[in-house]
């Protein structure tokens, strides 16, 4: 490499864990605030739901980390020369990308009405896409070398894979939090409220700790590089 590739090159791993930092910090922030809105007999149910809105804003930079990884990470292991990715597939990333983080982001500013609805939808078919081509890219490439001959990084691929599953199980678990929380500000805070909400964060929180675990062996192996 020359000088300008070289700096160019270690500009975008930079780039690319500062995504990771982001978007494992913020999560951690998430689960913090999650654990302090179950602390019923702490915090008023006014204070509760000051924390639960906290925590839907904080949950933005996971998200908007997640968008961006997915065209940075590919741009890192064309500059790299790890993986021969075709330029046009690098170019569509960063389209796709782009695409998911505004849908991210307009859902978030139109929460709670059918554009965020429509928004979140698609989004679910972007995920559930690209878990199934880093999942196949990542298998494919340990099992025969192609296209992706670094075995670390063609673990990397998988594990990203396993990545997306476990961040989409996290939402699709999520999901009953909403008619629950409504009972929950209709009806007070009561057992036949509160344990249900509870018991759904709870099976949340099985994804979130894997999603945890997934992400730092992910950094793990693009530092360490343990297989050739």
């Amino acid at each position: 490499m020359s000088a300008m590739q070289d700096l160019i090159y270690s500009s975008l791993v930079y780039a690319h864990l500062l995504l990771f930092v982001l978007w494992l910090g913020a999560d951690v922030g998430v689960f913090l605030l999650g654990q302090h809105f179950r602390k019923r007999d702490e915090y008023t149910l006014d204070q509760r739901l000051a924390l639960l809105k906290l925590l839907v804003l904080v949950d933005m930079t996971p998200r908007t980390a997640w968008a961006l990884m997915v065209p940075l990470s590919l741009t890192v292991s064309f500059a790299g020369g790890w993986w021969d990715v075709p330029l046009a597939l690098v170019a569509a990333s960063w389209l796709i990308g782009g695409a998911w983080l505004w849908l991210v982001w307009d859902a978030h500013w139109h929460d709670q009405t059918p554009r965020a609805a429509r928004n979140r939808r698609i989004e679910g078919w972007i995920r559930w896409l690209l878990a199934a081509l880093y999942l196949g890219l990542g298998g494919v490439s340990l099992m025969t070398g192609q296209p992706i001959a670094p075995g670390w990084l063609a673990w990397k691929a998988l594990l990203f894979g396993l990545i997306f599953v476990a961040a989409i199980m996290i939402d699709f678990s999520f999901k009953p939090v909403g008619p629950q929380l409504m009972a929950l500000i209709a009806q007070g805070s009561s057992d036949s409220t509160e344990v249900p909400l509870r018991t759904t964060m709870d099976k949340t929180r099985r994804w979130v700790t894997l999603t945890y675990i997934l992400l730092v062996l992910t950094s793990w192996l693009g530092v360490a590089k343990p297989f050739a």
